[in-house]
């Protein structure tokens, strides 16, 4: 069956999107073995991280998919796309996955790296759980959920600011954000989570944030590996102010995670639990 519940180029997607793809999932689950989700290439990691938080548990294979070129184009990738898709749908692995060029992603692993190339999408700090050989559809050792019941939760707050450093951001950017009411804030650090305090000091900036009851997520601007705030000073100095480490969470996952969980609470040390706590394998277990 196919229904069609909006055409949209993917840069338009936004939040009020997001609550309506998830209900209809949802609401479509218990009569359906798998869905397939076509959509854009652009924020399609983003609607998939946010769907592995709004929908928990879910109890069948969900699968976004896309396509680098129209399908009305002679050399798409969109019905190859489409053909992975169909297979890991019926694959009776519950769970909330992108696929794309021969691939099965986690949804809350997936990033954009490629603006043209039919890879578009890699898997970041997790193997990709499934790739297309001779043989079909060879999953790796991966088990969904087998026992939850599902749950749909689509409160998030949708002021939540990313921000990227570079050696001139003015640290003041924070008062600013902090004035024009957002409820959160994602850090894309340097390394491991380094933020500069000589000079143009970030680390009092942040120490403010929390101080004002607004959440600051530390994220990585590599895309490999996970954020550390114990090797160097200057990571030393950001946890000391309360600021809550994003680990080896994409940016994509951390942003839709502080949404949801600022959907979910107020309070600062509920939100670090949150953070702390493994929901769709955003992060790595420990």
């Amino acid at each position: 069956d196919v229904e069609n519940i909006m055409v949209l180029d993917s840069s338009n997607i936004q939040p009020e999107e997001w609550k309506l793809i998830a209900k209809c999932i949802y609401d479509k689950m218990s009569s359906y073995d798998g869905i397939i989700v076509t959509h854009g290439t652009d924020t399609m990691a983003y609607t998939a991280s946010m769907m592995c938080f709004m929908i928990q548990n879910p109890s069948i294979p969900v699968v976004f998919t896309g396509s680098q070129l129209p399908i009305t184009h002679p050399l798409t990738d969109a019905y190859n796309n489409l053909r992975v898709a169909a297979e890991m749908a019926k694959s009776n692995i519950n769970g909330i996955f992108i696929a794309f060029d021969k691939r099965i992603i986690i949804g809350c692993r997936a990033v954009k790296v490629r603006t043209a190339g039919f890879a578009a999408f890699e898997s970041i700090n997790l193997k990709s759980i499934g790739k297309i050989t001779a043989n079909g559809l060879e999953i790796r050792d991966f088990k969904g959920n087998t026992t939850k019941a599902p749950i749909l939760n689509t409160e998030i707050e949708t002021n939540v600011f990313l921000l990227k450093l570079t050696p001139t951001t003015n640290p003041d950017i924070i008062d600013l954000l902090i004035k024009a009411g957002i409820k959160g804030i994602v850090i894309e650090a340097y390394g491991s989570g380094g933020i500069s305090f000589v000079r143009r000091d970030f680390v009092s900036k942040i120490k403010y944030s929390i101080d004002n009851n607004v959440p600051v997520i530390v994220t990585s601007q590599c895309l490999y590996d996970s954020s550390n705030f114990n090797i160097y000073e200057v990571g030393k100095k950001v946890i000391s102010t309360g600021a809550i480490e994003a680990l080896d969470m994409t940016t994509e996952a951390a942003v839709c995670k502080l949404m949801y969980a600022l959907g979910q609470t107020n309070d600062m040390k509920e939100i670090k639990k949150i953070f702390k706590t493994e929901i769709a394998q955003e992060i790595s277990s420990k």
